[in-house]
């Protein structure tokens, strides 16, 4: 592997705080002394989000991807497949500001125990329609796969490119919910997981894309593809 970590970074439409979203998290992971890459992926981003992530490229060890829209999904999707191709490590992400850097090193210093580390949102000020779907999709995986994962669809997690590789190449790109995917599979394998505890802050910038019925439908569409993953589930 040519790297110990990469970074899967989705971004759309991030233009307040991507800048330094990108600078917190290449500070911490240069602390800490790690040989790093971090996978930004603008997925067709409509505002100047593009043009900022293109000013940040001169810094070693950052990779800009621009793609067309085409969903959180399987933007995520593509960040893993190259990820898992080049590092012993996947960490994936999100860019809107929402989960520090600071709480990343309670993963990265306990990884040699485990396959995979995910991260447990405390103060989870979301909205209510999020809070329940996060808890309908934590008891779907929960029943269906087992519960030795906490927060399922958390967009900060480490996991052993060996163990996610096999687990991606199996979901197709147009899941809407890939994250959820990979923690079922995991609490399925009874491979050795960890849920750490990490601040949460409601976005300050920006707005959420998926609002209202749109998320509803998509959190039932998202349900059915887990379900369906479950029927083909390969224990890897």
């Amino acid at each position: 592997m040519l790297y110990e970590l990469a970074v899967v970074m989705p971004v759309y439409n991030e233009e307040c705080c991507i800048a330094p979203v990108i600078n917190s998290w290449y500070m911490m992971l240069s602390n800490l002394k790690i040989d790093f890459i971090m996978i930004v992926l603008n997925d067709g981003s409509q505002d100047n989000t593009l043009e900022i992530l293109f000013s940040l490229a001169y810094k070693k060890g950052v990779k800009i991807v621009n793609k067309p829209n085409s969903g959180h999904g399987s933007t995520i999707l593509l960040g893993y497949h190259q990820a898992t191709q080049i590092a012993q490590w996947v960490f994936q992400c999100d860019s809107d500001d929402e989960l520090k850097a600071e709480d990343f090193p309670n993963l990265w210093l306990n990884r040699q125990k485990y396959v995979a580390l995910f991260g447990q949102r405390q103060g989870h000020d979301s909205s209510l329609n999020r809070k329940f779907i996060s808890s309908v999709s934590r008891i779907i995986v929960g029943l269906l796969f087992g519960k030795a994962i906490i927060d399922v669809n958390v967009p900060y997690r480490l996991i052993r490119s060996d163990i996610l590789k096999p687990i991606v190449e199996q979901i197709p790109f147009n899941t809407l919910a890939p994250n959820v995917i990979i923690s079922a599979s995991l609490a399925k394998s009874g491979f050795a997981i960890n849920n750490i505890p990490i601040s949460y802050q409601y976005r300050q910038t920006g707005k959420v894309s998926i609002v209202k019925w749109r998320l509803w439908k998509l959190a039932i569409l998202a349900g059915w593809q887990t379900l369906r993953y479950r029927l083909n589930f390969k224990k890897t």
